[in-house]
């Protein structure tokens, strides 16, 4: 089988729930394929959101294309409704002044219908996220 990038919106992903958006930079423009696009908090922390991928699907890489996020944390659901989410990864990110954050995660356990991203903290009021994206493959359709 081969290795796609699932949470693209093309591949079926959809980002289901943000806590803030901004009429500009929504939420879906982190799945849209777009390097010009991004989401942005609007202040606050943490802040979250969580991608639906409408199959079942086993991630091996994870790449988060973000600015100004210091602490992020992933948990997973396998479950047919984004509940029973269970503690995944958790990263401390590096600040890079002037260029983008990009964090590869190489994924252990990786099965999942929903991830949910959480920003616990930034390094500064707001932060963004450009690309959120999962290299795996599809296991099976939900029933």
């Amino acid at each position: 089988m081969r290795k796609i990038d699932l949470c693209l919106s093309s591949e079926g992903a959809e980002v289901i729930l943000a806590t803030s958006s901004d009429e500009k930079h929504p939420p879906e423009n982190m799945i849209d394929g777009n390097p010009e696009t991004f989401w942005t908090t609007t202040g606050m922390f943490p802040q979250e959101f969580i991608i639906c991928f409408h199959k079942h699907v086993r991630i091996e890489r994870l790449i988060i294309q973000s600015y100004f996020v210091r602490t992020l944390k992933i948990e997973k659901s396998t479950s047919k409704e984004p509940v029973d989410f269970e503690p995944w990864i958790e990263r401390d990110l590096v600040h890079t002044e002037g260029q983008l954050q990009n964090e590869e995660i190489m994924a252990r356990d990786g099965h999942a219908t929903y991830l949910r991203f959480i920003i616990i903290s930034a390094f500064d009021h707001f932060a963004s996220v450009h690309s959120v994206s999962a290299e795996g493959i599809t296991v099976s359709s939900l029933p």
